[in-house]
């Protein structure tokens, strides 16, 4: 049955029309997905550096990375991994949605492109460079590679963009923080057309070292397509990873009338914060139900007509069973009749970039009918009792599906797709 959102008189209805991604496990949209729903792992070994003496020596990369056909090759020094990754995820994206930026339209289109750490790399080299080689011989593009807002900057500038253009910096939800304030601001009709996401790449050498050392991540190092294992009582923690994942969203009346193709419509946007530890949950991710709770009221629905939950499910032995409570919290009955899957368990953690890849996901859930596996799940946890489809995707008709993210800090935002 189509969904028909109500809404108030001023309130417009936004949704996806283009969608781009590099990841783990594809540097395109679709080679994404065609990997995510086989079962495909995107960790392995760390080629970045030399992680011979890390505990964990495992990531997922992006392979293949080349962003010559997007950024012209002058500008490449200027610009850390985050911000490539998120140029060519967001090229990507806008050649999907059909979208032609021209002089009419671009002081209504905006940016926002969520990053959680910034530019880790260009840190940990210029720092060397100052220590090795002395102050003068730092890059004078040093700052710009680094700061968190230059991928929806340098983005806004080579397109031309003269819309709202910023980044939000919420650890873990960043990107997800970035697609619900995009989609807030085409519904009060401050923009008509926002290119928002997400970016990350911090599988470094300091990343890898204090993520480690809080005991957060996963150090099966013999088995890295194994070590992302979500619900599963084995895990031992996240997997670090990088990539982008950037979504065209847009009012409903202008894809209309440009006769764009829609894959999903954000119906809702809800966060909250636990107020409770720097990076734990709240007892019961209380958090979390907020968040959650916040969501299906914004988007008017009630819990039985959530199908499919893209949970945040790093892998961790306390996050995954906390997750789980709040979802069967808020759900109640309902939740042992809904899918409820972690695509981490292929991706990896993308950290800021998690959130606007998940969301991506499940807009294509919606849009093909799949919805992709949590991979690794061999034996659920105690208290990991929901139906997390595992190992192998499976088809379903999807009307509505919510996606988490959470963060340190205690940041939680959760998102509401709907079939139109």
């Amino acid at each position: 049955m189509e969904y028909s959102r109500p809404t108030s008189g001023f309130e417009r209805r936004v949704v996806i029309t283009g969608i781009g991604i590099v990841s783990p496990v594809g540097i395109t949209t679709a080679e994404s997905w065609k990997n995510l729903t086989a079962g495909v792992s995107g960790i392995d070994v760390i080629t970045q550096f030399d992680a011979a003496g890390y505990d964990c020596r495992i990531a997922g990369e992006v392979k293949n990375f080349n962003p010559d056909h997007v950024i012209p090759k002058k500008e490449l020094k200027k610009m850390d991994r985050f911000i490539q990754l998120a140029m060519v995820a967001g090229d990507e994206a806008l050649k999907d949605s059909g979208f032609v930026i021209n002089d009419i339209n671009r002081k209504n289109v905006g940016c926002f492109i969520g990053v959680g750490m910034g530019g880790l790399p260009a840190i940990e080299a210029q720092h060397g460079t100052l220590v090795e080689r002395g102050p003068g011989r730092v890059s004078p593009f040093f700052i710009p590679m680094v700061i968190a807002n230059m991928a929806a900057g340098y983005f806004s500038i080579q397109f031309k963009l003269q819309g709202p253009s910023y980044c939000n910096t919420s650890a873990c939800a960043s990107g997800a923080h970035a697609l619900g304030e995009a989609a807030s601001y085409i519904r009060r009709g401050l923009a008509d057309v926002m290119i928002a996401g997400g970016s990350e790449s911090t599988v470094t050498p300091t990343a890898i070292a204090g993520f480690g050392n809080m005991r957060a991540l996963s150090c099966r190092n013999d088995q890295p397509k194994a070590a992302s294992r979500p619900f599963d009582q084995n895990r031992d923690g996240f997997v670090l990873s990088e990539g982008s994942a950037i979504l065209v969203l847009e009012s409903l009346e202008s894809a209309t009338k440009r006769g764009a193709k829609i894959y999903a419509e954000v119906t809702g946007y809800g966060c909250s914060s636990d107020g409770y530890h720097m990076t734990s949950p709240a007892p019961e991710h209380e958090g979390a139900q907020r968040s959650m709770l916040a969501a299906l009221k914004d988007a008017r629905i009630n819990i039985d007509q959530i199908q499919y939950v893209n949970a945040h499910g790093t892998s961790t032995p306390i996050g995954d069973e906390l997750e789980s409570t709040a979802i069967k919290i808020v759900f109640g009955d309902h939740s042992k009749k809904m899918m409820v899957s972690s695509t981490k368990s292929m991706t990896g953690h993308l950290l800021g970039a998690a959130g606007a890849l998940e969301s991506a996901i499940c807009a294509l859930a919606v849009k093909n009918g799949v919805v992709p596996p949590t991979i690794n799940l061999e034996n659920p946890s105690p208290g990991c009792d929901l139906d997390y489809v595992p190992l192998v995707a499976r088809d379903a008709k999807l009307s509505h599906v919510v996606n988490n993210s959470f963060g340190f800090g205690g940041t939680n935002a959760t998102l509401v797709f709907s079939k139109i």
